[in-house]
């Protein structure tokens, strides 16, 4: 979804949709269920069909004292189909109420299905807003070999948000699915001892008897499961990359100050180089949000602004190149998880490391024979494409950079670096598969890439030497 698609005033989405007798005559026939999942063939149940999320307006409230968390979601959508009911993923909370176009709608639940039913068909093609006030304490979500994902509390008594596959539901009703991109308005209110920090760029405060409220803006399109909000007594450090583009870093209220500043003076020239080899920066905002290396056990990306358990450079090269690889294209599937991973892995490849006698096909001969004798090449778990719901993360670190390298010993500098520019730009704020990039790269190259995509993403087993080292 293109953050530039408009949603029309709420009176006139009434109104139109109150236009039964010309909407009967769609083509689309009569109203009938969104389906309850996005397609996803790991994830069935994640996301939902028959509509498509342009905006969500989440006003919550948070206490660390007592972890309860009140919300309410304003969705504004287009319906893709003709709708008698259409589902929201939503983990645990209890819902109050629900609205339709301002009128109250009917809802029920089943396990972490949110089915509203309004009293009006939504017609295809036609916008609509959903209310939902909801209430509780948030719970996190189980992911395959990620851990636990989600509205997590933190020691300080503060929480935040980090998953992957699966996280927005536990705070919000979502179409929580990547093929579901959306602008996000984010309004969090917490006692005034505490701050706030989210995805996108702050808009500003505001006080009240509740606390403080923190104002944030998410306007580059986003999948649900990479918004984040992080509430803490945070050290927050502020400046400016680029041509303007705002970055908030937040560190932990007893971080060491000078290792801080290490931090936020390497991210411009980080972006700076990933600009000049991807395109330019995919996101309206920058930063990192810093956690103690308890609390989370992994860095991960949330768009504009990853959560890192620890500093490191290394970490922080792979979170930020997945601004271009994971957050703005997002994998069409699950399935194409590489797409995200070995791409972000193969940067840090590529990263300037300093040492004038650095040589990239040295250590991708190294890297080898490292995977040679510790790894091995038969077990299906290892495949780089579709390798089961359960091997999501498993090879993607360690067999993918090797095939991103050959890659482009295959088809060449020229083209490989073309390639991944020209990848971002076509399907940038949107989604892609693998079966994608393989024609991408083919169209670049003028070659027929099937036996090389065969031997490194398809299948298992040791590539042949011809894909090993080939010469482009």
């Amino acid at each position: 979804m293109r953050s530039t698609r408009r949603v029309t005033t709420l009176f006139a989405a009434v109104l139109l949709c109150a236009n039964v007798g010309a909407a009967a005559a769609s083509p689309d026939g009569l109203p009938r269920p969104g389906s309850d999942g996005a397609g996803d063939s790991y994830f069935p149940l994640s996301g939902n069909g028959g509509y498509d999320v342009a905006e969500y307006d989440l006003d919550i409230g948070y206490v660390p004292s007592s972890k309860e968390l009140t919300g309410q979601a304003k969705i504004s959508a287009k319906a893709t189909q003709s709708l008698s009911s259409f589902n929201l993923d939503l983990h645990k909370l209890t819902v109050d109420a629900v609205k339709v176009n301002g009128v109250p709608a009917k809802f029920s639940r089943t396990g972490d299905e949110l089915t509203v039913t309004p009293r009006l068909p939504l017609w295809k093609g036609l916008p609509f807003t959903a209310e939902i006030t909801y209430h509780g304490v948030p719970e996190a979500l189980e992911n395959p070999r990620s851990g636990p994902g989600g509205w997590r509390f933190s020691e300080s008594g503060g929480a935040f948000v980090q998953g992957e596959p699966l996280s927005a539901s536990t705070w919000f009703p979502a179409n929580d699915t990547p093929r579901d991109k959306a602008a996000f308005q984010l309004a969090v209110t917490v006692p005034s001892e505490w701050t706030v920090v989210a995805s996108g760029r702050e808009t500003g405060t505001r006080t009240s008897p509740r606390g403080t409220t923190y104002l944030w803006s998410q306007r580059t399109p986003a999948a649900p499961y990479l918004v984040t909000v992080a509430i803490d007594k945070w050290k927050i450090v502020r400046g400016k990359i680029g041509d303007g583009v705002p970055t908030v870093h937040a560190f932990q209220p007893d971080s060491d100050d000078a290792e801080n500043q290490r931090i936020v003076d390497d991210l411009p020239s980080i972006i700076g180089f990933f600009s000049e080899q991807f395109g330019p920066y995919p996101v309206d905002s920058a930063g990192g949000i810093f956690l103690r290396g308890s609390e989370s056990n992994h860095s991960l990306e949330t768009i504009g602004r990853p959560i890192y358990s620890s500093g490191g450079r290394e970490t922080i090269i792979h979170e930020t190149a997945h601004q271009w690889f994971g957050d703005a294209v997002s994998v069409g599937g699950w399935k194409d998880i590489c797409l995200n991973e070995c791409l972000a892995t193969y940067a840090q490849w590529i990263f300037p490391s300093g040492d004038p006698d650095s040589n990239i096909d040295r250590y991708y001969d190294f890297k080898l024979g490292q995977y040679d004798r510790f790894i091995g090449w038969d077990d299906p778990a290892d495949k780089l494409y579709d390798m089961g719901r359960e091997n999501l993360f498993r090879a993607v670190y360690d067999k993918g950079p090797l095939a991103i390298h050959a890659l482009r010993r295959t088809v060449g500098d020229d083209t490989f670096f073309q390639l991944l520019k020209t990848w971002v730009a076509e399907h940038r704020d949107g989604t892609a598969t693998t079966q994608d990039f393989q024609r991408l790269a083919e169209r670049l190259s003028h070659k027929n890439l099937q036996p090389f995509f065969d031997a490194w993403f398809y299948h298992v087993g040791r590539p042949a030497e011809e894909f090993l080292h080939p010469k482009a």
